[in-house]
């Protein structure tokens, strides 16, 4: 039997399932697939109210994706403090950030050039 690979469809879809489960903020999808410098096809971006709210929102999308897509990030950083958590699926970059934090590293800014899918808080 082999293993179903994900579409990166399915997996953006499971990544915003897993923040909005536990009331991430400001969720914005960067699609990065016409940049020529791009490291993968999207990132996207949200943020907590505190380093608990951003360790949830980590463990949601990995609860999520594990579950429905049977997948794990190749890499995570940053939960130790969890001001600013990475969560690298390969062809998406998760970006968990405490508000302050992402507005100061504006990464929306840094990729300007990406196409921006800012996603309605469902709450």
């Amino acid at each position: 039997m082999t293993k179903k690979i994900a579409s990166t469809d399915e997996l953006l879809a499971n990544i915003i399932k897993g923040i909005e489960e536990v009331k991430g903020n400001d969720i914005d999808i960067l699609d990065l697939r016409d940049i020529d410098t791009a490291v993968c096809d999207y990132f996207v971006i949200c943020n907590g109210s505190s380093n608990t709210q951003v360790n949830a929102i980590v463990n949601s999308v990995q609860k999520i994706v594990s579950k429905e897509l049977k997948d794990k990030p190749w890499h995570t950083e940053g939960t130790d403090n969890a001001e600013w958590v990475l969560m690298d699926y390969v062809s998406i970059v998760v970006h968990v950030f405490q508000k302050q934090i992402r507005e100061y590293y504006n990464i929306e800014g840094l990729w300007g050039d990406a196409k921006i899918t800012t996603i309605e808080n469902k709450y």
